[in-house]
């Protein structure tokens, strides 16, 4: 796979203050075009497990299936109204919960692990993005800051449905329930979405431990700086994070996008 656009990337990962392991986990595979952020649930290990077993299992399979036969999305059907791209994320995410649910079968210690994913795939033509759970994808594009991911979190559904302010939403009890992730169960549903990147614009993949005490606008600033390196700007969102708390792992990788 060719990307039509080169990109520049970097990446940092942090336990936070508050906790005695990291369960983040994260890929980037510039080869296959491949970026990804995992956060996994489970307490302990098991998390970390969970985490781990889905990048892997995502990245080996958009590997195998790279050049391959475009409708090579067994054993799940290709959806012809989705992108090649689409259907290779989807079809990975889910071959990732089918692994999951056999680390399990295999270790009762890791009963009740899951985790969730965030990913770009880089295509030729174009790019999509994969989600599940409530790690987040954003992109910056001139001053427009937006998520492009709808968070499978509880408190994001009260927010969508009007019922909580994104600042309460941050402070809620059940800020950390998760309604959607990859845990082993029923094939899950995978959000996709096709994006076209153009130069300049830089993509933010990361974890919950970011967002949840970080305001966007704040995220916003720190992407923003074109005076800074990317791995200092992925130190000073980690910064932030801990400033705020740490309360959570924190994983940030940006993407820019760079002229061809």
């Amino acid at each position: 796979m060719t990307p039509a656009l080169p990109l520049s990337w970097a990446v940092k990962t942090d336990p936070g203050l508050r906790r005695s392991s990291n369960e983040d986990s994260f890929s980037t595979r510039p080869d296959i075009g491949l970026f990804i952020v995992a956060d996994g649930m489970g307490g302990h290990v098991a998390g970390e497990v969970a985490s781990r077993v889905a990048v892997e299992s995502i990245a080996a399979f958009i590997e195998e299936t790279a050049g391959a036969d475009p409708n090579r999305t067994w054993p799940f059907p290709f959806e012809p109204d989705l992108s090649l791209e689409a259907n290779r994320l989807k079809a990975a995410f889910r071959l990732a919960n089918r692994r999951i649910a056999a680390a399990i079968a295999d270790s009762q210690d890791l009963r009740g692990m899951a985790t969730t994913a965030s990913a770009v795939l880089h295509g030729a033509s174009h790019s999509c993005v994969a989600h599940i759970g409530d790690s987040r994808v954003y992109v910056l594009r001139g001053a427009e800051f937006r998520q492009l991911t709808d968070d499978h979190s509880w408190v994001e559904e009260q927010v969508r449905a009007g019922a909580l302010s994104p600042a309460a939403a941050r402070q809620h009890p059940w800020r950390n329930v998760v309604t959607r992730a990859l845990s082993g169960g029923e094939d899950p549903e995978i959000d996709v979405v096709d994006i076209a990147p153009e130069p300049g614009e830089r993509y933010l993949l990361c974890s919950d431990g970011l967002f949840g005490v970080v305001p966007d606008e704040k995220i916003a600033e720190l992407l923003g700086d074109r005076t800074a390196a990317l791995e200092e700007i992925c130190d000073r969102l980690i910064e932030a994070a801990n400033a705020a708390g740490g309360p959570d792992n924190i994983t940030a990788m940006i993407l820019q996008v760079d002229a061809g």
